[in-house]
């Protein structure tokens, strides 16, 4: 009899090369995962997933673009004098060098923050702080000395630093004036600038829709700067400025650009090389949330800009949980485990609405695995930019 097997889902973080800007990054990919295979002993399987973090694909691409190239979109497209620049998140790394190049193409830079958090959770002042002082952050529009005067100086819990100084400092250094509002509605920054570059992520196109309702002379997302190259420069058609991380003092590397040959590229690489047909997905920031620090990692526009055909969609599955303690509660022991396996094998079609999937995670299963993979790779020094994640399409019955 065959033995059972007792591994389900496998994550790998893959170490590779260094990668820079000309690499043919599907062969480096390809032969990574085939030299860890051979190296550690496992065996490449239909429906694995190959996963490559945006950053090395951007880097291959050579996608850069420096300040003065974002300073010379947006002089052009928000005219060079004041310009609202709302939503931002709180990021040395994310935002901060973007800012530098606003301001840089601008003459004054109207600063307006959401509070008492950013969007993706960075904290300016606690709610408990709000509620001492009255303050109704869905209506309250507060000036620079309100929130001076109400909250002191709040520093970041883990980077230390006050952002609200921060900005403006960035802001004036590059030769703007600097103004600072606190606001959650967009249309308060019309008093303060109708020229309005709105910088959230996952809220954009209600924030311009929004703004352009109440009259904004112009409304860009920084979706809309250096979506085409300028002098040269690297660029995203899809999404701008978003996505980008600061490369070095000078210089953002750029979401990547079109990737889809890339995972197509590295897919029949492995065919060809193992016989096997694996899934290739491009990933980011995963979509998760951390519970201590109340930070949402999601600061790219996706988790994945590209991946192959066999991950889209959601997942279709039981659950287990349910099915033991409601469906056969009255089972255990080798006569449980048939009746469940029994039911996994005739479930069909689409399981949204049955009580016997509720509780499975109902997201795409990029942002699923795209997770996974970040939580994997991490974003320091473990040089391992490919994960290849085994058996996440299995479920209880596979052997």
């Amino acid at each position: 009899m065959k033995e059972e097997r007792r591994v389900g889902t496998v994550s790998r973080g893959i170490r590779c090369p260094i990668i820079r800007q000309g690499d043919d990054l599907a062969a480096i990919v390809a032969d990574s995962v085939l030299k860890a295979a051979e190296s550690e002993g496992f065996s490449l399987r239909d429906r694995d997933v190959i996963a490559v973090t945006e950053s090395v694909v951007a880097r291959a691409q050579g996608n850069y673009a420096t300040v003065g190239d974002i300073a010379e979109d947006v002089r052009r497209k928000l005219g060079g004098g004041t310009v609202g620049v709302i939503f931002p998140i709180l990021s040395r790394n994310r935002f901060a060098i973007c800012l530098r190049g606003i301001a840089l193409g601008a003459k004054k830079v109207v600063l307006m923050l959401s509070y008492p958090s950013d969007e993706v959770g960075n904290e300016l002042v606690s709610l408990d702080k709000l509620d001492e002082a009255g303050v109704d952050p869905y209506t309250d529009v507060l000036t620079l000395d309100q929130y001076r005067r109400l909250f002191g100086v709040n520093l970041h819990p883990f980077t230390g630093v006050d952002y609200v100084d921060y900005y403006m400092s960035l802001i004036t250094a590059c030769g703007a004036e600097a103004e600072v509002i606190f606001a959650n509605q967009p249309k308060a920054i019309l008093p303060y600038a109708d020229c309005i570059l709105t910088c959230d992520i996952h809220t954009r196109a209600r924030t311009k829709r929004l703004l352009k309702a109440a009259g904004a002379k112009t409304v860009l997302g920084l979706d809309e700067i250096l979506n085409a190259p300028v002098n040269g420069s690297g660029c995203n058609e899809r999404y701008g400025l978003l996505g980008s991380n600061k490369a070095d003092e000078n210089r953002v590397k750029l979401f990547p650009r079109e990737c889809r040959p890339l995972v197509l590229d590295i897919q029949s690489r492995i065919l060809k090389a193992t016989g096997r047909h694996v899934e290739v997905m491009i990933y980011g920031d995963g979509a998760f949330k951390d519970p201590q620090g109340k930070i949402w990692e999601l600061a790219d526009p996706v988790v994945s800009p590209a991946y192959t055909d066999g991950l889209i969609g959601t997942p279709n599955e039981l659950k287990l949980k349910y099915l033991a303690d409601n469906d056969y509660r009255d089972l255990s022991g080798e006569a449980l485990k048939e009746a469940i396996s029994e039911s996994i094998r005739k479930k069909a079609g689409h399981l949204v609405g049955q009580m016997a999937s509720e509780g499975t995670t109902p997201r795409q299963l990029t942002d699923l695995i795209g997770s996974l993979c970040d939580l994997t790779s991490g974003s320091g020094d473990k040089g391992t930019p490919v994960v290849l994640v085994q058996g996440y399409f299995d479920n209880y019955t596979n052997s």
